[in-house]
């Protein structure tokens, strides 16, 4: 074949492939906009080629309908080095960001052309240029863009083409196009047989939708394939927001995670995604309210739109009665069979309900007092204010009230008015009502007010008070009762007298006495007093030790407290190490032999995980959870905030994490498995599971909502804002946690600062179960790990080394968040990498004390991070630490930045060695024992620690207990046991030496 015989080949199959292809009227889906299309071109195309001739040609063809098509072909597959452009015209982006090319061609194979070899190719490429010009005279190529190289599925032979069973081939590439208005697309030619039958330019759109009674309008998509543009609606005719609607458009032209949405005002409701008013006869009261609603008895809605239905005539509704009650008709009848009951000063009402309650269960009660002469209503007064009504005197629900503190010898009426909700609605007259006149009797006085002290002596005091405030009658006498203060009441004397005051005599000297006083009518006594206290004088104070010689008896008592101080001390010190050796036995065996502690158990060995999950977490209906917004994206799908309504309980907010469709088995086991784990727990400082979404799409997690985030991001938003013991309070709350975990015999793994939430109360909840296995039932077993990552910077060296992970390992990274947590943040071990880290802790090199972190805080962590997993201390033994930190807050106020040089002493050796300094000077002057001491025990490393407790000598140390070495962070037992043992023998030391040179007395 020659070229021109080749050109030739490519109309007839490009008549034949339009044909098969079908007819040019063509639907596409409705969120492609189309921007340039060459099956509804009117005319010829006339785009630019380079070179003019010989290269692309365009080449028009009829359809089945006989409607021309025009195309495009080159086929100069004999020449070598082609180069042939075509570009199309300028095509108006019209706003969007990133365009799809779609194009249909056939092919030649290159097999089927004999004698083409080498210059023969199969592919073209696919270029772009942005460009504000609609007119470009010339194609300039470096100016253009690639976007691909275009290969065919399916090429076609000359056999195919005298068959008639060619095929399209279809392509579709995407480019962003965000920075011009416009641009222009090209292809290159580089030696193959080719027939461009159309080339199609869209981008894709949101379209317009509705949902939840929100319209949202077309929205472009982004420019990049993975964002999400945020959209809001907007309320339909006749509705109002419930909550801000948004959407989200996706890249693929699809919305995604509809929050918020509309309600249908009051008089409308929602039917077929739009508002429609309520017809005659019903009513609709609140836009909450779902639907409307058929009026209730005895009230009526004439027009559309209702809001509330009137009541008929006759009939009447409260203010405060809900629009869905009926209407009734009459307020309550007058309360039935009043009677009264005095005694002395105080009446008891009680009246049965009204014969007729007007169709309401709201009924109530209210009492009018009135004192009147009798016989004469023309003559009656308000009672006064002091007197009490029992319950209550009006907004009653009961039928019985006492009333009190009413004078003596006085005629009162009583009136009970009975109300409901419609009393004084409609011109409906006030309420109905029944009374009831009494008189008091004779009653006892009321209690003396005060009492006042005339005169004072050693031995008497003179007192006076005045007539009670409602004597009721003439006052007979008066009762005064009294008795020493210490005494309580236990030995008591009483005194009477006519007078309104009294001399009591017969007291001790300097003793504070309680005075009680109460008066006496003709009914009888009355209350006592509020107690009143006095004191007599006091007599001077005797010589102490007369005709003793003071030297001698100050000598004599100072040895026996000496002598008794020595037994003591040997005696406590020997009970201490008996009680402390019988305590570590009774909890060792306490965690062998308890049999009443829950065991985790890792859901991955359950063949199913669905049998996990179901077992360990509580399945919700999807219907009571409520999305509010994307908070971020997981590794699994989103994460969303939202609430969760559960029939019985109050709405709570939550987490919501999601598992995006598409996924593998293993990812859903892996997506579940977390929540399985989670389930297990029930404990305050451990992120609780709500429940999981498993029978419908998308698979859901639900756990409570920590509105601070992680603990380390927190902590740098808030640096230096809190105070020592709300950090402490903290890290607190996070090894209470994980003492919970380890006494489950469950390993984290990645604990970290990263992986603590904490919510609103600024408790701090340990998450992220992604890394944690179970431990076996031996205490000293390990899990070893199947391989991954380890976080380097929080992992003990045993972990990192031999991938062995304990409990104690735990310890070691709750250490490194001991060191996050007081430095705010800060990442441990800085800029180092790695294998620095690694080799530095090998060398013994532990973190230093963050910046004014309190020295025995530091301590905790440098026995963390003990080398030997046996010599760290236990959560339970941390949690008992923190605890008497913050119930000692003394402890935490000597930090690092103390114990520097400026005011302290500096003690050597015989051969100038340094071997103590401390802030305070006194320490290593006199009793610099106690530094020397502590070197040649090996743990001089708490001399700082016990200096600032104030143990400056070693007569102080004898006092030293366990429990207070607990206080001070000397948590390791092996140190508490050197440290005990040293002080033994240094008190059998004290003792032989004051054996020899104490002299009797």
């Amino acid at each position: 074949h020659t070229a021109a015989n080749s050109r030739r080949i490519l109309p007839l199959f490009v008549w034949i492939v339009t044909l098969v292809s079908g007819s040019r009227s063509r639907t596409y889906p409705p969120n492609e906009v189309t921007l340039l299309d060459t099956r509804t071109a009117p005319g010829e195309l006339k785009w630019a080629a380079s070179p003019s001739e010989g290269g692309w040609e365009e080449v028009s063809i009829m359809d089945e309908k006989n409607i021309p098509i025009r195309t495009y072909q080159v086929c100069n597959v004999l020449e070598p080095n082609q180069n042939n452009w075509l570009r199309t015209d300028w095509i108006p982006r019209s706003g969007a960001q990133r365009v799809y090319i779609e194009v249909k061609f056939t092919l030649r194979d290159c097999n089927s052309l004999p004698g083409v070899t080498g210059t023969c190719k199969e592919t073209f490429n696919l270029y772009y240029h942005e460009s504000n010009e609609e007119r470009e005279s010339y194609i300039r190529e470096s100016s253009f863009i690639k976007v691909d190289t275009v290969a065919a599925d399916e090429s076609f032979t000359q056999v195919d083409v005298g068959d008639r069973i060619m095929k399209l081939n279809t392509e579709v590439r995407d480019v962003r196009v965000t920075t011009r208005k416009g641009f222009y697309l090209a292809f290159q030619d580089v030696g193959a047989c080719i027939a461009l039958v159309s080339v199609r330019v869209f981008y894709k759109t949101c379209p317009l939708t509705i949902r939840n009674l929100a319209t949202f309008p077309d929205t472009i998509t982004g420019a990049d394939t993975s964002s999400l543009v945020e959209v809001r609606g907007s309320c339909v005719n006749q509705s109002e927001e419930r909550e801000e609607p948004k959407m989200y458009c996706g890249a693929d032209g699809e919305w995604l995670v509809p929050i918020g949405g509309c309600l249908c005002n009051p008089g409308y409701q929602e039917k077929s995604g739009a508002c429609q008013a309520c017809s005659a006869g019903f009513y609709k009261a609140r836009s909450s309210d779902a639907a409307c609603s058929k009026c209730p008895p005895h009230s009526y809605a004439l027009r559309d739109r209702a809001t509330v239905c009137d009541c008929h005539s006759g009939f009447f509704r409260a203010d405060s009665d809900p629009p869905s009650m009926a209407c009734t008709r009459k307020p309550p009848s007058a309360p039935q069979q009043l009677i009264s009951a005095v005694n002395e000063t105080s009446v008891v009402l009680e009246w049965a309900p009204p014969r007729r309650l007007g169709g309401r269960s709201d009924t109530s009660y209210s009492l009018e007092c009135l004192i009147c002469q009798t016989g004469s209503w023309n003559l009656c007064l308000p009672c006064g204010a002091d007197v009490l009504f029992s319950p209550s005197q009006t907004g009653l629900k009961t039928t019985k009230v006492v009333v009190s503190e009413l004078r003596a010898h006085t005629h009162y009426t009583f009136i009970v008015h009975a109300r409901n909700g419609v009393s004084q609605a409609g011109g409906v007259g006030a309420s109905q009502s029944a009374s009831v006149t009494v008189t008091t009797n004779q009653a006892a006085p009321s209690p003396v007010s005060s009492i006042q002290v005339t005169d004072v002596t050693r031995h008497s005091l003179s007192l006076a008070w005045q007539q009670p405030d409602r004597p009721n009658g003439v006052i007979l006498e008066y009762e005064v009762k009294f008795y020493e203060k210490d005494q309580k009441e236990r030995a008591y004397r009483i005194m009477r007298t006519f007078s309104r005051g009294a001399d009591v005599t017969g007291l001790s000297p300097l003793t504070v006495y309680v005075f009680h006083v109460r008066a006496r009518t003709a009914a009888g006594y009355g209350d006592f007093s509020t107690p009143f206290e006095f004191s007599t004088n006091s007599d001077p104070f005797p010589l102490i030790g007369e005709g003793v010689n003071s030297a001698f008896l100050l000598l004599s008592v100072s040895g026996v407290g000496i002598l008794l101080l020595i037994s003591a001390a040997v005696f406590i010190i020997s009970r201490r190490r008996n009680k402390y050796s019988k305590t570590k036995q009774d909890s060792e065996e306490e965690k062998h032999l308890n049999p009443g502690v829950k065991i985790y158990v890792d859901p991955f060995t359950y063949e199913d995980p669905d049998q996990a999950i179901h077992e360990f977490a509580k399945e919700i209906d999807v219907s009571s959870i409520h999305i509010e917004r994307v908070i971020g994206m997981g590794e699994f799908g989103e994460v969303c905030s939202g609430r969760l309504r559960v029939q019985g309980k109050r709405e709570i907010y939550v987490a919501i994490k999601s598992l995006k469709a598409g996924y593998s088995d293993k990812q859903r086991r892996d997506f579940l498995s977390e929540a399985s784990i989670m389930g297990q727990f029930d404990h305050p400082n451990i992120i609780r599971l709500e429940g999981v979404v498993t029978r419908c799409k998308p698979l859901m997690i639900i756990t409570e909502y920590m509105e601070n985030g992680s603990l380390d991001a927190f902590l740098r938003k808030h640096d230096g804002q809190f105070t020592v013991i709300q950090l402490v309070g903290m890290l607190r709350g996070i090894a209470s946690g994980m003492k919970y975990l380890s006494d489950m015999s469950y390993v984290h793994r990645d604990l970290a600062a990263r992986n603590i939430l904490v919510n609103s109360n600024l408790v701090c909840k340990v998450s992220d179960f992604g890394l944690s296995r179970v431990l076996e039932d031996d205490p000293e077993a390990a899990y070893t790990t199947r391989g991954g990552k380890i976080p380097i910077r929080w992992t003990a060296p045993e972990a990192i080394a031999y991938r062995k992970f304990t409990t104690a390992s735990d310890v070691w990274s709750y250490g490194i968040v001991m060191w996050e947590v007081v430095s705010y943040g800060e990442r441990p071990y800085w800029d180092m990498n790695n294998q620095d880290v690694i080799k530095a802790i090998e060398e013994g090199y532990r973190l230093p004390a963050p910046m004014d972190c309190p020295l025995v805080l530091h301590q905790l962590m440098l026995d963390c991070w003990e080398r030997e997993r046996a010599e760290r201390p236990t959560f339970s033994q941390i949690l008992n630490m923190l605890d008497k930190l913050i119930r000692n807050p003394g402890t935490l106020r000597r930090t690092g930045g103390d114990s520097h040089r400026p005011t302290g002493t500096v003690l050597e050796t015989g051969v100038g060695s340094e071997v103590c300094v401390s802030v305070v000077p006194e320490v290593c002057l006199s009793e610099w024992s106690v530094c020397l001491w502590l070197q040649s025990v090996g743990l001089d490393r708490y001399r700082d620690t016990l200096a600032a407790a104030g143990y400056t000598s070693m007569e102080s140390l004898l006092t030293l207990t366990h429990q207070e070495m607990d206080r001070l962070g000397i948590i390791t037992p092996s140190h508490q046991d050197i440290i005990t043992a040293s002080l033994q023998q240094e008190m059998l030391s004290q003792i032989q030496h004051m054996q020899h040179t104490m002299v009797p007395v």
